[in-house]
Order: structure tokens, then C-alpha cells, then sequence
């Protein structure tokens, strides 16, 4: 198998759900239950992204400067700072703790 054949595995599996999205009934989307779990389904996957690609590099687990643009961005959010200001203070943090010697 090569990797051309996963890649068009890959690609029609993706198709076939995003098909089979156009025949959920009507009414179950319309449900106030399957909206609210959609959309707390979103916030913990992006989460789960956000905390795997400050913590991990390769196979292991790694604390470095990441983690602290990360803590960063995330005291910037709960002091309700504006998204761009939240990428700036991350990207500073990030920044600063590179200078100061944190790989």
C-alpha cells in the first residue's frame, strides 16, 4: 500500500461523512440537545488540539516555551482581551521565554 492509496482513502471516507451529513432528518438537528452537544463537542476538540500542539513534539512530551504562550493567551482570554491582542500576548510570552533560554 502506498501513501497515494491512504491519501485517496482518506479523501473519500471525508466525502462519504460529510455526505452523510445531507441525510440526518430535519428534526434532529433542529433538536436543542444535539446543538448544544455540537457545539460543546467543537470547544473540547479544539481544546484537545490546542493543549496536544503546545505540549507535544514528535512522540513525547515536552514543556517548553509553547506551554507558557499558552498560559499566556489563555489569562489574555479570561480577561476578556480582544482575539488579536490574545495572538500578540501568546506570541510575546512565546517570545520572551525563547530569549530568556527556554527551548
Amino acid at each position: 500500500m502506498t501513501l497515494w492509496f491512504w491519501i485517496v482513502v482518506a479523501c473519500v471516507a471525508g466525502f462519504l461523512t460529510k455526505l452523510l451529513g445531507y441525510l440526518v432528518p430535519r428534526t434532529w438537528l433542529t433538536n436543542p440537545r444535539v446543538a448544544r452537544v455540537a457545539g460543546t463537542l467543537t470547544i473540547g476538540l479544539l481544546a484537545s488540539l490546542t493543549v496536544a500542539n503546545a505540549v507535544a513534539s514528535g512522540q513525547a512530551l515536552v514543556l517548553d516555551s509553547r506551554l507558557g504562550a499558552l498560559a499566556a493567551a489563555a489569562l489574555a482570554l479570561w480577561l476578556k482581551a480582544p482575539f488579536l491582542l490574545v495572538v500578540i500576548v501568546g506570541a510575546a510570552a512565546a517570545a520572551g521565554l525563547r530569549l530568556l533560554g527556554m527551548p
